[in-house]
This record gives C-alpha cells, sequence and structure tokens, in this order.
C-alpha cells in the first residue's frame, strides 16, 4: 500500500504578493511621513487596496510593522553590498548612512501612528542590529583599507551615533537636518594627513570590543611633558 503523497505547497497568488508588496511600500511612505494623517487607513488608500485586504496580509499592526521593518533592513543590507563596487568608499558610507536615515524615519512614524513600543532590545532590533552592523562593516572596513577613515569608528559605534541624530531631532523636516549633521560626521571621520592610522584593520573585531582600544601606557617622556606643561611655582 503506497502512502500518500503530501499535497503540494501552494504559492501565493500574484495579485495577492503585488497586494503585499503595495502595502509594504505605502506603509513606508505613510509612517515616514507621519503627522496625523499616518493611520493604517490611510496605507491602505496608498496601496489601493480596502482595509480588509490589509487586515488580510497583516493581522495586527505589530506585524504590519515587523514586516515593514525587516523589508527596509533587507533593502539596506542589499544596498551595502551593491556599494562595495562604488568608486569611493567615503561616499559609498555617506550614501549607506543616508538611506539609512529613512528607516529610523518609518520606524519612529510606525511608533507613532501605531501607539507601538518599540524600543528595547527585543530579538527583533538585536537581529537586525547585528546585520546592519555588518553590512556597515564592510563599507568602513573598505574606507579604513583605503586610507580615507580614521580606523578607531565601529559598526556600532557608528549605528548608535546614527540612531542619536535622528532621535535628538523631532521637528519637520529632521531628515534634512540629521543629512547635514551626517556629512559633518562623516567629514569628521576622515584620516587626516600626516596622522599615522594602521591600513589593516579588523573591523569585527573592533566591533566586539566597542571600538575602544586600551589605554595607551604613559612613558616617561610623557611624564615629563607634562610635568613641564603644568603651572609653574610662585616665587
Amino acid at each position: 500500500m503506497t502512502a500518500p503523497s503530501a499535497e503540494p505547497v501552494r504559492r501565493p497568488r500574484a495579485d495577492a504578493v503585488r497586494n503585499r508588496e503595495r502595502v509594504l511600500e505605502a506603509a513606508k511612505f505613510v509612517f515616514s511621513a507621519g503627522g496625523p494623517g499616518a493611520s493604517l487607513e490611510a496605507v491602505a488608500r496608498r496601496a489601493g487596496v480596502g482595509i480588509g485586504t490589509l487586515y488580510r496580509h497583516f493581522p495586527t499592526r505589530e506585524a504590519l510593522f515587523e514586516a515593514v521593518y525587516r523589508r527596509e533592513v533587507q533593502q539596506l543590507v542589499e544596498l551595502a553590498e551593491a556599494l562595495k563596487s562604488e568608486a569611493s568608499p567615503v561616499d559609498a558610507l555617506r550614501r549607506w548612512l543616508r538611506s539609512n536615515v529613512e528607516l529610523v524615519a518609518t520606524k519612529k512614524g510606525m511608533a507613532a501612528a501605531l501607539s507601538l513600543a518599540v524600543h528595547g532590545s527585543s530579538e527583533l532590533y538585536a537581529h537586525t542590529f547585528e546585520r546592519l552592523a555588518k553590512a556597515v562593516g564592510v563599507l568602513i572596513d573598505r574606507a579604513v583599507s583605503a586610507g580615507e577613515i580614521r580606523s578607531d569608528i565601529s559598526p556600532a559605534d557608528l549605528l548608535r551615533a546614527l540612531v542619536g541624530m535622528c532621535y535628538l531631532h523631532d521637528q519637520p523636516g529632521w531628515q534634512r537636518s540629521v543629512v547635514r549633521l551626517l556629512d559633518v560626521f562623516v567629514d569628521g571621520l576622515r584620516a587626516k594627513a600626516g596622522v599615522d592610522r594602521p591600513a589593516g584593520v579588523d573591523v569585527a573585531k573592533q566591533a566586539r570590543h566597542g571600538g575602544r582600544k586600551g589605554p595607551r601606557r604613559r612613558s616617561r617622556n610623557d611624564a615629563n611633558n607634562i610635568h613641564r606643561s603644568g603651572p609653574k611655582p610662585k616665587s
């Protein structure tokens, strides 16, 4: 007696896949813009689907948030891979960081519109932070190896600085302000002429140690120099 054959796995219909993608793209646009109009109904209208269709794909607000967030992270990972062939390593890093501002904007907009508590060290953020750190680490390593940026910056440092800039700004047009700050920040990372900076740096190792180096042992000459630079005794 032959065992019954397993039923073939049904693939989603093409129109269902297109609807889901439209909802995700619409959610990114609506929530990134923010404001009182950032609602699930607005997402459905922009996607050209009914609210029922939206809920069929994403039965909860949390499900929609997670799907949009994971999609944005995946696109940033793919962008980092594509930027590895850019002629200028610094420009590649700058472009990736600017695109990351859109991810934070979407996250902030969804948190406000959907009344979600999205801060914290959840499994979702731990996983996506690791993916983003690995992606930007490749760009950092390339720029350091080319001698274009300083070597004492880790992927985790860079991402935390970026998020800090984004969350310090909440006024309309904050994304433009953050992009300007990013340009200043990246320019500050450039390796200065005449400064000895190692070219071959293990960025992954730096990330594990938070980008910090151990304190330099003070030499006798250092101590003498500090002593000489101190205030002179009064006569």
